[in-house]
Formats: C-alpha cells, structure tokens, sequence
C-alpha cells in the first residue's frame, strides 16, 4: 500500500480500516512537531526543513519511519522515496503494509 503525499485528499471523518490508516499517516507527516496542545511530539521534527536536501532526505526517511511506528502501530513502513524534488520540497512517498499478518 502507498501513501502519497502529492495527493491532496481531504479529511474526512468516519473512515475505518486502511482509509483510516491512510488518513493517520497523512496526518502525522503533514502536522509539525509541537503544533499539537497535550502532545507536542506529535508530527514531524520541523528542524529538518533548513537542511541541505541530501542531508534532509535521509533526516527525513529516518523520522518518517520512527513517527510512522510510535504513532500507527498498525503498519509497518517497507519503503519511503520522494517524489521528485519541487521548488525545494521533499514530498514523501510510503510504501507500507499491515503489521502482524494483515488484519484489521
């Protein structure tokens, strides 16, 4: 399973099963670190951004992976790539599937 974060979907509310896992990860990769009131470490460390980009892709797999983990423990990440770099931004791609054989 893939989440793209070139996708710009909305939120919705009231999903189940993947859709909802879908939803959690774009979630914790679009919030930054600290926005969050009871729980600013939620979301992504926001010091990465002012890295040069080699330095910031590898910062940013590293975090993506152990935020995924705390944060949805339903999946585990297999793959993260970016898509091609616009004006300066790393967009993620996830590639992940279900932890513990699959079952919701």
């Amino acid at each position: 399973m893939i989440v793209n974060m070139l996708d710009q979907i909305p939120i919705r509310f009231g999903l189940s099963g993947i859709e909802e896992i879908e939803q959690n990860i774009r979630t914790i990769l679009s919030t930054m670190q600290g926005t969050v009131p009871l729980n600013r470490g939620f979301g992504m460390d926001s010091s990465i951004i002012d890295e040069p980009i080699p330095i910031a892709r590898a910062r940013l797999t590293g975090e993506i992976i152990t935020k995924l983990q705390q944060y949805e423990p339903r999946i585990k990440v297999i793959q993260v790539k970016f898509a091609d770099e616009i004006n300066g931004r790393l967009m993620p791609i996830v590639h992940f599937e279900l932890a513990g054989g699959g079952g919701l």
